[in-house]
């Protein structure tokens, strides 16, 4: 529906003449014919509010709008895979039924769509020939056509905007040769921004009072003919905020119900509680004649008023029952006042003594609850207030029992901090035995103080004290392995403790280091250098070992092939230019290999065994040992692919002519056929390692104790 200039008398929705225009009957039938087709559709509103549309030949309903009644932007609308739907909430949300997409804001095709202005097809009125108006109610009617335009693309609407008129055809057989001037039009309302614009259109709903349930069509009536109806210029964005207000409106209507019963229900609960009839034992048809009259009763539905008036009872039950209380926690706190003021109440007195004491009081006598106290809290009562005499007695016992176990206490803190000063002297690490010590703590009275008295002894004291202070090993461990760091001083195998001292206890986080786990650590670190030299060497030696395995295979590829009676002249000169001559640098060495070399091969031309295999690992173990220089054709070969396997991985193997060394070098071959086995097997020579290297911490604590007390 088009929407009409600001000042302008608006539109009336489908079915309602133009303002001026008489109804339907009055006027000939063609003023209709090109706006409103028949259709055999008719649209119809269902008890909630919403529209349906009902076919009259198919006798079939439908919630959406059929083809017919759409105009041309709603057919291309129903054309876009998107569409709007409202959440439980009443939040506008849009899907899309080919993707099955959903988003919150509105998808660009939809406002590109919604964007497009509607076109109202403009009708030329036929030329009639000039004659005066046939009746007042003609000229009314052309005067009102007149003065009804379509909306202007943007901004307010000018003598110049070209605003079209409304496509309406007036069929007439005479016409007035003077037309009525239009309506004056008021000035526009110009909004600052959107946002206003829609504020003010549900400003005017609001005014008008719309209902939530209001079709749009039956709001439109209500505020079409206001100024701030053009505030929104298109259709679709005042229908937009149409529904966010009655979105929210329903929400408040259902707010403001939902108070009205609120304080109906409050109103009557009130009333109920306040009521002296009420009490726990009331019934609800009882209650229903007694107050069956009282406005604040009616008001309230029976389903919530029997609800109400259970809640009220269980109330009222609930307030009895403290009452009930509060009396009986009164009656006992003003009874064991009364026992507390009686001087000669004992924790030996009996019932039957304190019954007549308490004829005797007349606090008690001339308390009415007092006397319809139940007897057997009064009893509760004296067995308490006698546990509580008896309690006192105990506590002046206990009071002097932990005086003396408090001066005890006291006696092992000071000697605590004794063994604290020897420590700090350097007389006291975790290395110290107590035989040592022993002259010196005797000496002091602290050590004379803890002598017979319960608990743990000096020497038990002390024994804890030396663990605290191994148990502070690793930690003060890892602080000298950060001193080094910093320091940049790597502790090597000819380090000696002076010089590993001096450092140490020159950076300041050393100043809580006991003196002996500082010691610990060196010995620790000394043996970490001692592996790192030892692997050193090892690596050195297999270095030196692959590199003469590379030569004596250059001397076993030598073209021609090296004989035993090839001198080392002859053998230089064939493999001198190879890429690994130059790998040993020393001539000697060369010559060496050259030797060793021939030694081999003379060895296997000399050698002939009928099974191969056991051969080549008798030759494959000759060739792991270092001290052997014999190494064939088949033994490097199978060197090479043990290599392989075992990824470079380390090898140790001792003399062959060593029986048992023989016997262990067969056994460890058998061993390391999987992967899995020989990691196993490293791991547990590292576990052995490694608790061998634990197991002598404290021999070597004992030297160095030793060592300690000589320098002293």
């Amino acid at each position: 529906m088009p929407v009409p200039p600001m000042g302008m008398p608006g539109i009336p929705p489908m079915g309602m003449p133009p303002m001026g225009i008489p109804p339907m009957g009055m006027i000939s039938k063609s003023f209709y014919a090109p706006t409103f087709l028949k259709t055999l559709w008719s649209e119809h509103k269902a008890p909630d509010g919403r529209t349906y549309y009902y076919n009259n030949m198919t006798k079939q309903s439908s919630w959406e709008k059929p083809l017919e009644l759409k105009s041309d932007a709603e057919k291309m609308l129903s054309q876009c895979p998107w569409k709007e739907y409202k959440s439980d909430s009443g939040k506008v949300y849009y899907h899309n039924a080919q993707t099955k997409e959903s988003k919150w804001t509105k998808p660009k095709e939809l406002e590109d769509l919604e964007s497009i202005p509607p076109v109202a097809p403009v009708l030329v009125p036929p030329v009639l020939p000039k004659s005066a108006p046939s009746s007042a109610i003609e000229q009314a009617m052309q005067a009102t056509l007149a003065s009804i335009e379509l909306p202007p693309a943007a901004g307010t609407a000018t003598k110049n905007s070209g605003a079209a008129p409304v496509a309406v055809e007036v069929e007439d057989s005479s016409s007035s040769s003077e037309e009525e001037p239009p309506p004056k039009k008021e000035a526009p309302l110009v909004f600052k921004t959107k946002k206003e614009a829609i504020e003010a259109f549900k400003s005017l709903l609001k005014e008008r009072e719309v209902p939530s349930t209001a079709p749009w069509e039956q709001a439109m009536k209500l505020i079409i003919n206001d100024q701030r109806y053009g505030a929104l210029k298109h259709l679709n964005e005042k229908k937009q905020a149409f529904n966010e207000y009655k979105t929210q409106r329903a929400k408040e209507e259902k707010e403001e119900q939902r108070l009205r019963m609120k304080q109906a229900k409050e109103d009557l609960e009130k009333f109920l509680m306040s009521n002296e009839k009420m009490n726990s034992t009331v019934k609800y048809w009882k209650a229903d004649n007694m107050f069956g009259d009282q406005e604040a009763w009616k008001i309230v539905h029976d389903r919530d008023r029997r609800d109400l008036f259970d809640d009220v009872v269980h109330l009222l039950s609930k307030r009895e029952k403290e009452e009930a209380k509060a009396l009986r926690k009164r009656n006992i706190k003003v009874f064991s006042e009364i026992l507390d003021s009686m001087p000669h109440l004992t924790h030996s007195t009996t019932w039957s003594e304190l019954q007549q004491m308490l004829v005797d009081n007349p606090r008690f006598t001339d308390d009415p609850d007092l006397g319809s106290m139940d007897k057997e809290d009064a009893l509760i009562c004296f067995e308490d207030h006698i546990r509580l005499l008896e309690q006192e007695n105990d506590d002046e016992k206990e009071r002097e029992r932990r005086r003396l176990k408090r001066q005890q206490r006291k006696n092992r803190e000071s000697f605590l901090v004794l063994l604290d000063e020897l420590h700090d002297k350097g007389k006291l690490n975790s290395m110290s035995l107590w035989m040592d010590l022993y002259p010196v703590i005797s000496q002091d009275v602290r050590f004379t103080n803890m002598l017979g008295q319960p608990g743990s002894t000096p020497l038990d004291l002390f024994k804890f004290y030396v663990e605290d202070l191994k148990a502070r090993f690793h930690d003060e461990k890892k602080i000298v392995k950060e001193i080094l760091r910093d320091k940049g001083y790597v502790v090597e195998v000819n380090t000696v403790f002076d010089e590993f001292g001096s450092i140490i206890t020159n950076d300041k986080r050393s100043a809580n280091l006991d003196s002996g786990n500082i010691k610990l650590t060196y010995n620790s670190l000394i043996e970490k250098a001692e592996a790192r030299e030892k692997e050193r060497l090892k690596e050195e030696a297999r270095k030196l070992k692959k590199l003469e395995n590379a030569f004596k295979s250059l001397l076993k590829m030598a073209e021609p092939p090296v004989e035993l009676d090839t001198p080392w002249d002859v053998a230089r000169q064939r493999i001198e230019r190879e890429e690994g001559f130059n790998i040993i640098t020393l001539e000697s060495e060369r010559i060496r290999l050259f030797k060793e070399y021939l030694s081999a091969l003379e060895e296997s031309c000399g050698h002939h065994h009928p099974k191969k295999k056991k051969s080549k690992k008798h030759k494959s173990r000759r060739s792991r040992s270092r001290s052997s220089g014999s190494e064939s054709d088949e033994s490097t070969r199978h060197k090479s692919r043990k290599s392989k396997k075992k990824h470079r991985s380390e090898s140790r193997s001792p003399s062959p002519g060593s029986q048992s060394d023989e016997k262990e070098r067969s056994s460890k071959k058998h061993k390391k056929k999987s992967k899995k086995k020989r990691h196993v097997s490293r791991s547990h020579n590292h576990s052995s390692a490694s608790e061998l290297s634990e197991g002598e911490l404290e021999n070597q604590r004992r030297r160095l104790l030793q060592e300690l007390e000589d320098n002293n």
